[in-house]
């Protein structure tokens, strides 16, 4: 009995011995794979896809402007001669036609005997006389300016950068504005996009460029109440299309009548294809011809970085690894 027992006091020991190294291996020598090779690629980037669809593109150009008042409106004198009499005063209100001076001139008939005939200069336009450089016994060319009229009107003006002129294929007539700390937005007529040309505003000499790029003007309602050097927000709509075929700007090399994408095909791999532009609303473009409903496209041009603020989300990569799987990366 006793050797037994001291038999069965062995084995226990050796379990418990047994049981201690495997908790121990356990513990610090973990199993594991052999490490991969740092320099073998364990993944695969597929560069992502848009489907293409149907969607609503809203055309509205979005700019800074400021509050200007008209500019002032010459009195061009009517005959050359003496200003014999003056009827008004700097700083008057006159309305359109208001007779401001009267001038007797010396001129040559058709029989080429000389003249004498009175002609009496009136206001252009109404507002204030802001300047007035003729007095009575001075002398005044035919056509000069006598004096100057401010008109109590105002206008929205702003600059417009170039490439948004391809937005616009239809040219507007008016806009939407909003002055900052003003009355609520109100319509902005008469709307003109002015690009300078070769030799203007400080451009003669002969370099064939011109001193900044397009502006646009229109015109504040005389019933809005504001004053120069206010700021204001410019909406100028472009159109709207709805239910047509549109995909990201990001996806299509040209944003402006043609351009080029990229179509994957049922095997993965992708061929170039030219399509027809309309609407551009900065992120998203209308397709009118050249892509169908349900295609893929590549949703970054390649070699073209990512856009913030893409439709998508910016910048997302898929990556697939090795095993199968599908993750995504920003």
């Amino acid at each position: 009995m006793p050797v037994f027992r001291r038999v069965m006091q062995v084995l226990w020991l050796v379990v418990i011995a047994v049981a201690a190294v495997a908790l121990v291996k356990i513990a610090f020598f973990p199993d594991r794979a052999a490490d991969a090779d740092p320099t073998t690629p364990g993944g695969q980037l597929v560069e992502p896809r848009w489907e293409v669809g149907r969607g609503t593109v809203t055309n509205d150009i979005v700019l800074t402007g400021s509050v200007a008042a008209d500019e002032a409106v010459p009195i061009p004198a009517t005959v050359g001669g003496v200003v014999w009499e003056v009827y008004v005063v700097k700083g008057q209100w006159v309305d359109a036609g208001a007779d401001v001076l009267r001038i007797r001139g010396d001129v040559i008939d058709a029989e080429g005997v000389p003249q004498t005939v009175w002609r009496t200069v009136t206001a252009p336009a109404s507002g204030t006389l802001s300047s007035l450089t003729a007095f009575e016994d001075s002398s005044v060319a035919a056509g000069a300016a006598v004096g100057q009229i401010a008109p109590p009107t105002f206008h929205v003006s702003g600059s417009i950068p170039p490439e948004e002129l391809y937005r616009l294929i239809q040219r507007p007539t008016e806009a939407t504005v909003t002055v900052n700390g003003g009355p609520a937005p109100f319509t902005c007529t008469g709307l003109q996009i002015l690009t300078p040309m070769p030799g203007q505003d400080g451009g003669g000499d002969g370099s064939g460029g011109a001193a900044s790029g397009p502006t646009l003007r229109c015109a504040v309602p005389a019933d809005v109440t504001v004053f120069a050097g206010l700021t204001a927000q410019i909406v100028i709509p472009g159109g709207v299309a709805e239910d047509v075929i549109v995909v990201p700007t990001t996806a299509v090399l040209g944003q402006a009548q043609r351009g080029v994408v990229y179509v994957v095909l049922p095997d993965g791999s992708t061929e170039q294809r030219e399509v027809s532009l309309g609407l551009n609303d900065g992120s998203m473009v209308e397709v009118t011809e050249g892509l169908a409903e349900g295609e893929a496209v590549l949703q970054f041009v390649p070699g073209a970085p990512a856009v913030p603020g893409d439709p998508t989300g910016g910048g997302v990569v898929m990556i697939a690894p090795v095993d199968g799987s599908v993750s995504f990366s920003r």
